[in-house]
Parts: C-alpha cells; structure tokens; sequence
C-alpha cells in the first residue's frame, strides 16, 4: 500500500488532470451529494465530469495504505448514502441515452431523483420520470 503523496502522483501520472489530495476529492464528492439533493441544475457533460471525482476516490482506495482509508472511509460512506438516497439507478434506461454509462463496479454513476435545470430536461427528453423541484 502507498501513502496518500504516492498515490496522488500515481494517479494523476495515470492521466488524472491534478494530483488532488484525498481531502479535495472527499470535499468535491461532498459539493456534488449536496448539489443532488437539492436538485443538479448543470448539463450532463458537467455532471459527469463531477462525478468523475467519486471515481478518483475509487481508484485511490485500491492503493492507499489502510491508515488513510480507515481515516476517510466513515465519511466516504456516509456521503455514498445519501448519493444512493438523491438519486435512481434507472439501469441505463435513460442516463445511458445522453451519456455512456461506465462498467457496473461505478454504482455511483446513477442519474439524480429530482430533475431540474439542462440536465433534468435531457433525461426527461430521453425518458426519465423524476421529481420536479417546481411541483414539489
């Protein structure tokens, strides 16, 4: 396993953008759960490429030493629940329509419950039924 320094360079030597710290990711992935659950007003290019920060968290997990991911892991996992709680994996029947949708492993890649704003209007031109903040 390798320290947090290690796997930032690592991975950003692996085509990330930025060798972002641990911290910087948790705190994006933060930004991003709260952004869903009040409802993603963005387009689909910028909500992927946020999301893109949970997978970042992923492919560091796999590497870092146990000290940091014992350290990160609670609120990790806490924040993975009310992902899971703001948005419906709708098995591809609609995100997949405007985006392709990565390999099963990435169950974070999941289109928000409340759809509003450019993205909500592409899925629900693709599909999707959802909560609308107008109605609510």
């Amino acid at each position: 396993m390798a320290t947090e320094t290690e796997v930032r360079e690592l991975l950003h030597q692996r085509g990330w953008r930025t060798a972002f710290t641990v911290a910087e990711r948790v705190n994006a992935w933060a930004a991003l759960v709260s952004a869903i659950e009040r409802g993603y007003g963005d387009d689909i290019y910028e909500y992927t490429n946020d999301l893109y920060c949970r997978n970042w968290l992923h492919e560091a997990w796999l590497l870092l030493d146990e000290h940091v991911v014992q350290l990160w892991t609670p609120r990790i996992k806490a924040l993975d629940t009310r992902h899971k709680a703001a948005t419906i994996d709708d098995d591809g029947q609609a995100f997949d329509q405007v985006h392709r949708l990565p390999g099963p492993d990435l169950w974070w890649w999941r289109r928000p419950r409340i759809l509003t704003g450019v993205l909500g209007r592409s899925l629900r031109s693709a599909g999707a039924i959802g909560a609308d903040p107008n109605t609510a």
